[in-house]
């Protein structure tokens, strides 16, 4: 009779290993590693299929909304130093980035669109909350949000792969439509 540890007991362990990874010394946004690792989940679960498509959706969000801080540090005054002419050159910006974020969603690679407003969100919480290996850098930010989000699916792939262990697991109908194993 082997010991098998639970799964919610593994991927506790797993959740706590990111106290080193985040921790103080290189003030990396672990939060990153937990929103890629329930997108995995939302997506299908960790298998090629969902990382195929999430990694490259996190990965594009985060830099989206890089473009967005970049082109606010560039022309965020260009209506004035108010509060409400900074809005409102914020306001556009969105817009227009989003709306190309959303138009990229039509194609293969990104059609994962909650993936990318994933790594949007991540991106923003990182660099606004001065979180990176260099604080409130743009391009610093950028890179340790897509590093932790991309570690996500990692740590779903690994809890996932304890979790079923010594199993067989049948694979998720659509990765065996795409796959052509259904035939």
């Amino acid at each position: 009779m082997s010991f098998r540890m639970p799964n919610e007991v593994f991927s506790s362990l797993l959740a706590a290993t990111t106290a080193f990874i985040g921790g103080n010394l290189l003030n990396l946004p672990v939060w990153g590693i937990f929103i890629g690792w329930a997108a995995t989940y939302l997506a299908g679960g960790p298998n090629r299929t969902t990382l195929t498509k999430l990694w490259p959706a996190m990965a594009a969000g985060s830099t989206f909304a890089l473009v967005i801080v970049l082109l606010d540090a560039e022309f965020g005054t260009v209506l004035g130093s108010s509060t409400v002419a900074k809005d409102a050159v914020m306001a556009v910006v969105i817009f227009v980035v989003n709306t190309a974020l959303m138009y990229a969603g039509r194609t293969r690679v990104l059609a994962l669109v909650p993936g990318m407003f994933c790594g949007f969100a991540s991106y923003f919480a990182t660099v606004f909350g001065g979180f990176g290996i260099f604080p409130h850098n743009p391009l610093a930010a950028w890179l340790s949000a897509v590093l932790m989000n991309a570690l996500g699916p990692v740590f779903a792939l690994i809890a996932h792969a304890v979790a079923t262990r010594g199993q067989s697991v049948p694979e998720p109908e659509e990765a065996r439509a795409v796959s052509g194993r259904d035939k």
